[in-house]
């Protein structure tokens, strides 16, 4: 019997590979997937195996947990994305300010990692711990940065760059009373985010 959802498994040819390969790329179980996206894992794996069809609704959830479109989940070639990112004129509004730190867009969205430039104000975070899957990367432009990573402690100064997995508890903080900046890429691409590292409300551009 067909689900009420989908129809016959070939109506969407490919898409239960791409559903489980797009969640293994991300670093989700099939319990966590499933959970930002209104399923039970039990559904999630029937999709994933092709023994039901995604319904519409269940298509832009998926996508919005694999930061990627509906068209990418259906197979169709996305359009050319611009490789620039032009940083903006004099003046220009400094990106969002979020609990005292601010960020600005240091990359394409849409891609598999995600670029910010970060202003990190004097002492803010350094209590907020993180642990999710994913690869995180930043470098110190200015400033000096406390980088803490389990039970390791490092302070970094303009030039040092930090790039770890994820999993390992992490928190950063700027130490010195004039804060600091960094790029900062990660491999979250929109994912919750309570789950960045940065910022006691952290926020994404």
């Amino acid at each position: 019997m067909n689900p009420p959802d989908g129809g016959a498994a070939d109506e969407l040819p490919g898409i239960a590979p791409r559903l489980r390969d797009l969640r293994r790329d991300r670093g989700l179980t099939l319990e966590a997937a499933a959970g930002r996206a209104g399923l039970s894992p039990a559904h999630l794996s029937r999709l994933e195996t092709g023994r039901r069809q995604p319904s519409l609704p269940m298509l832009l959830g998926l996508a919005r947990v694999y930061g990627t479109t509906v068209s990418e989940l259906l197979g169709e070639m996305p359009p050319e994305r611009d490789a620039i990112v032009r940083g903006g004129p004099p003046g220009a509004p400094d990106g969002t300010e979020t609990g005292g730190w601010l960020y600005r867009q240091a990359g394409a969205p849409g891609r598999a990692m995600q670029a910010l430039r970060v202003r990190v104000p004097h002492g803010t975070g350094g209590d907020l711990v993180r642990v999710h899957p994913g690869e995180e990367w930043l470098y110190v432009l200015d400033g000096r940065l406390r980088v803490v990573l389990g039970d390791a402690v490092h302070d970094l100064e303009p030039g040092d760059s930090a790039h770890f997995d994820s999993l390992t508890p992490h928190r950063i903080a700027a130490p010195g009373t004039g804060g600091a900046r960094l790029l900062f890429v990660h491999t979250l691409l929109q994912s919750p985010t309570a789950e960045l590292c940065l910022g006691g409300g952290s926020h994404r551009l």
